[in-house]
C-alpha cells in the first residue's frame, strides 16, 4: 500500500485474508471519510473477492436515494446520529450482495461542529445479514480533518472484524 499509515494497512490486510476466509463478503457506506475506507480495504491485492462495493453518500439526499435512508429520521435525529448511521449500514446490506457493511457519519471539521454536535463526532454502525448491528459514538475531537478521517478509518476496520467475528453485536436497534 502507498500512503496509508501502517497500522491501517495492516488491519486492512487483515480483513482481507479473514473475510476471503470466510468467504464474506463487505460494502462501505460512507459520509465524512468519503471513501477512505473502501479505498483502504481495495488498496490490498485480491481485496475485489471481500469488497462487493463502497458508497460515497455525502449528502442527505445521496443517503435517501442510494441507501434507502428514511428522511423523517434525518429530520428527526440529522445527519449525524446513530439512528442515520444504522439505517447507512442496513441500506448498503440492502443496495449490495455484502454479507457485513459498515457505515460512517460524523463530522470531521475543522468546520460544521455545533453546541449539541462538536467537530469530531462520528458515529459509526456495522449491519450483518444476519441481523445483527453494532453501533459505536466516537467523539475524537477537534483534531484535524486528516486525525478524524484517519481515526474513523481504524474503528471502522475495528468494527468490520468485530462483526465477521459476532464480537459485541447488539440485535435489536430499531
Amino acid at each position: 500500500m502507498s500512503g496509508w499509515p501502517e497500522d491501517i494497512e495492516h488491519k486492512a490486510r487483515a480483513l482481507i485474508a479473514a473475510f476471503s476466509e470466510r468467504r464474506l463478503m463487505v460494502a462501505t457506506a460512507e459520509s465524512c471519510t468519503g471513501g477512505l475506507i473502501v479505498g483502504a480495504l481495495t488498496e490490498v491485492s485480491g481485496s475485489s473477492s471481500v469488497v462487493d462495493r463502497g458508497f460515497v453518500t455525502y449528502s442527505n439526499d445521496a443517503k435517501i436515494q442510494m441507501l434507502g435512508v428514511d428522511p423523517a429520521t434525518l429530520a428527526a435525529h440529522g445527519a449525524v446520529s446513530r439512528q442515520t448511521a444504522v439505517e447507512m449500514a442496513r441500506g448498503a446490506l440492502s443496495h449490495s450482495q455484502a454479507d457485513i457493511a459498515v457505515a460512517v457519519t460524523g463530522i470531521a471539521g475543522p468546520s460544521g461542529g455545533t453546541d449539541e454536535k462538536a467537530v469530531g463526532l462520528v458515529h459509526l454502525a456495522a449491519a450483518s445479514r444476519g441481523g445483527s448491528v453494532l453501533h459505536r459514538e466516537m467523539r475524537y475531537g477537534d483534531i484535524g480533518r486528516d486525525a478524524v478521517r484517519l481515526a474513523t478509518v481504524r474503528t471502522a476496520l475495528d468494527m468490520l472484524e468485530d462483526a465477521a467475528e459476532g464480537r459485541t453485536a447488539i440485535s435489536g436497534i430499531p
